[in-house]
């Protein structure tokens, strides 16, 4: 390999290693990372997903239902961020200012923004 481009490095690279090689590299890498989970499921259930990754182009069902329990995970961190927040910032039975209700109001928005940033 000679010069020093980012484009002649690829090159070089581009023409030692096939698609396919780095495909099955992938796929060691994957079967180290990740553990293998059984599921059953109801055939028309099945059905169904089978209908929706056709519909939103999902090429397994690995793929699929890994993205649905990330997005549950997901909603359900929501939920308990703002069940927190409802607690610590719910209603008062002293009288609250505008300025008063303002602030609790901004404080519990970045709290739950610091939450949703972490996900």
């Amino acid at each position: 390999m000679t010069g020093g481009s980012l484009k002649s490095f690829w090159d070089f690279w581009a023409s030692k290693i096939s698609i396919f090689e780095i495909f099955i590299y992938y796929l060691v890498l994957l079967s180290y990372t990740m553990e293998a989970v059984s599921l059953k499921l109801e055939e028309s259930f099945l059905h169904d997903i089978e209908e929706i990754m056709k519909k939103h182009r999902y090429t397994t069902k690995t793929e699929f239902i890994r993205e649905a329990i990330r997005d549950k995970i997901k909603d359900l961190e929501k939920e308990e961020a703002l069940i927190r927040s409802r607690k610590l910032y719910g209603a008062s039975k002293r009288k609250t200012t505008n300025e008063q209700l303002h602030k609790a109001g901004e404080k519990a928005f970045e709290e739950l923004d610091k939450e949703l940033q972490k996900n």
